[in-house]
């Protein structure tokens, strides 16, 4: 072995064991909380106070239930309130928006059932945008394109949270 490999061989090692240390365990090992609440969760459709149509919702939940799976009868209800807004990005000097943000917030709230403690909430933001010019067809689909891919996003995050956050096991010692 050469001697300028040699360090490399130390630091290794030693992330390992400060790793292995600290308490570190992955989300989708056997008895994490990925295998916990996967197939567990109770996705409510969420609460839409500006709402742009169902379409939104059910994106989300459709993202969600991809992630975490999709439950009829499990130990969990996530609660969810989606607000989203659009915003012009580029105008022309004729006064034309050419180009939108879309923004969108989700506040999320994740229930025990069998006690109704909250085990995780939290709110989740993002943006996309799209392109409005082309023809009305190629921008409506641009602009159904982003709230679906902005959906995605906010799925990913909320999932995210949930496995990294949610500690199912402590609700067993209760």
């Amino acid at each position: 072995m050469s001697l300028l490999k040699l360090p490399l061989l130390i630091l290794s090692l030693a992330a390992a064991l400060v790793a292995s240390a600290c308490g570190f365990t992955p989300v989708h090992a056997p008895g994490g909380s990925g295998q916990a609440l996967y197939g567990q969760i109770e996705i409510q459709t969420p609460e839409q106070p500006d709402t742009r149509g169902d379409a939104n919702a059910y994106f989300l939940v459709r993202d969600l239930e991809d992630r975490l799976g999709r439950s009829t009868g499990g130990d969990y209800r996530l609660d969810l309130t989606l607000t989203s807004r659009q915003e012009g990005q580029a105008i022309t000097a004729d006064n034309e928006t050419t180009r939108y943000s879309i923004l969108a917030a989700v506040g999320f709230s994740l229930t025990r059932l069998s006690d109704g403690t909250v085990v995780a909430s939290g709110t989740e933001t993002n943006f996309t945008g799209y392109s409005a010019t082309g023809s009305t067809v190629e921008t409506l689909a641009g602009e159904r394109d982003a709230y679906e891919r902005l959906m995605l996003i906010l799925a990913d995050q909320i999932s995210a949270r949930l496995l990294a956050t949610a500690d199912p096991a402590a609700a067993d010692t209760e």
